[in-house]
């Protein structure tokens, strides 16, 4: 399942660079992938050793970058860390791309790191979150830290179902899906990629496994990591549905008088 989601990764990644989506263009700063919180959890970046994992196109890792960090990033696509390096010599940034699974980071780079940071649809491809734990624990110096930031699982468990007559003018929020992980691989159609742009080659098949916040939690804590802080947040940086009002910073929040409900989260742990 893995060396097929490693296919289709592959695949997508000259899709996802020239996308609109993305923005690689120049249209979408890297800024605008983060949270005002997440640079305030980070600190000063200046001199720091960060290892980014599961990376894709360096979309956020060039950002590290730009703010001083000495940065690595990881990936088990090829096709997507080729585009990175590329990008990166575009932007004149200097980063140490390595291809590699992320269960076999630690052999893969060299040294420990002060920040290691992932996420933003990153743990739903990892069968095993209490390896994973293990292998970012020995890729951290001690005291170093952890960033995770995600999707929350609620937002996997949500879906729309219009409202109105004829089909519906609205949009109204129902539960779709289990928001408890541990259920085993799901198996979809990645024929299409969350992105625009061409489809991929018919019946190309991803794996996913969802992960609650307690699972991530508990993963960690069992690792000997000591969780710093949790966050949850009801924005998005791009817009799920179409519902979603793009706010002054950038985000995409469910229209004013809404139920506010978590949609991303961050964890920051220190070992």
């Amino acid at each position: 399942m893995i060396a097929a989601n490693r296919a289709n990764w592959d695949a997508r990644a000259p899709i996802h660079l020239a996308s609109a989506f993305y923005g690689l263009d120049g249209s979408r700063p890297a800024e605008s992938w983060f949270a005002d919180y997440e640079w305030a959890d980070l600190g000063d970046l200046r001199g720091a050793a960060l290892l980014h994992l599961q990376c894709h196109l360096g979309t956020e890792t060039v950002a590290f970058a730009a703010k001083g960090a000495r940065v690595t990033g990881l990936d088990f696509s090829g096709e997507s860390i080729a585009r990175a390096r590329g990008l990166a010599a575009d932007r004149g940034l200097e980063i140490d791309y390595v291809e590699a699974d992320v269960h076999d980071a630690r052999a893969a780079v060299d040294g420990e790191f002060d920040i290691v940071y992932t996420g933003k649809g990153s743990l739903c491809y990892l069968p095993d979150l209490d390896r994973w734990a293990g292998v970012v624990r020995d890729l951290l110096k001690p005291g170093g830290a952890l960033y995770v930031v995600e999707f929350h699982p609620l937002l996997y468990s949500l879906g729309v179902v219009p409202v109105g007559d004829e089909g519906g003018d609205g949009e109204e929020l129902t539960l779709r899906g289990d928001y408890l992980g541990g259920g085993g691989p799901e198996e979809r159609d990645a024929t299409r990629t969350y992105t625009d742009g061409p489809p991929l080659a018919e019946g190309t098949a991803s794996y996913e496994w969802r992960h609650d916040i307690g699972e991530v939690v508990t993963a960690l804590t069992g690792a000997g990591l000591r969780i710093d802080r949790v966050r949850e947040d009801d924005r998005l940086p791009w817009p799920r549905w179409s519902s979603m009002r793009q706010g002054d910073d950038g985000w995409f929040a469910l229209p004013a008088g809404a139920p506010r409900i978590p949609l991303f989260y961050a964890v920051k742990a220190i070992r």
